[in-house]
């Protein structure tokens, strides 16, 4: 699993959140992790479009798909990785806030694109929420 609640939290502490309409992209290519992800973020009251590559996530971007949040695994198959794409999205759509995760690297935020978050696996689902509440705050 890449979400665990953060030790004190139950279920009825994390507050969902207040704009339905928040869009996010979850690119993931182990499919229980993904599973897993779409999960937690629909639970929380996110809209959500799954990808399980780089291509994907990019063709999703393409076809004009409102997306508020990129939400992306590190290591994926094919030539775009998680940060390669984080780099792609920012240059294509700089109002879209980034959240990058790996459960094998640590990346430092230099590596990343400005304002994008880095959170290793496993990691709570109420950092996570915070975080995209914080982006989407930012763009308004």
């Amino acid at each position: 699993m890449s979400f665990h609640k953060a030790e004190g939290l139950s279920e009825k502490d994390i507050v969902p959140m207040q704009n339905p309409d928040t869009v996010i992209l979850v690119v993931e290519d182990e499919i229980l992790i993904r599973m897993d992800a779409v999960d937690q973020l629909g639970a929380l009251g996110y809209r959500l479009i799954e990808a399980a590559n780089g291509q994907e996530a990019l063709d999703a971007l393409s076809d004009g798909s409102a997306i508020n949040i990129l939400f992306t695994d590190v290591h994926m198959p094919g030539d775009l990785d998680g940060v390669m794409l984080a780099r792609e999205v920012s240059q294509r759509r700089p109002e879209i806030g980034i959240i990058v995760t790996s459960g094998r690297a640590s990346l430092s935020t230099d590596s990343l694109p400005e304002g994008s978050r880095f959170y290793a696996k496993p990691y709570a689902s109420t950092t996570v929420h915070t975080a995209i509440q914080e982006m989407l705050a930012s763009s308004d």
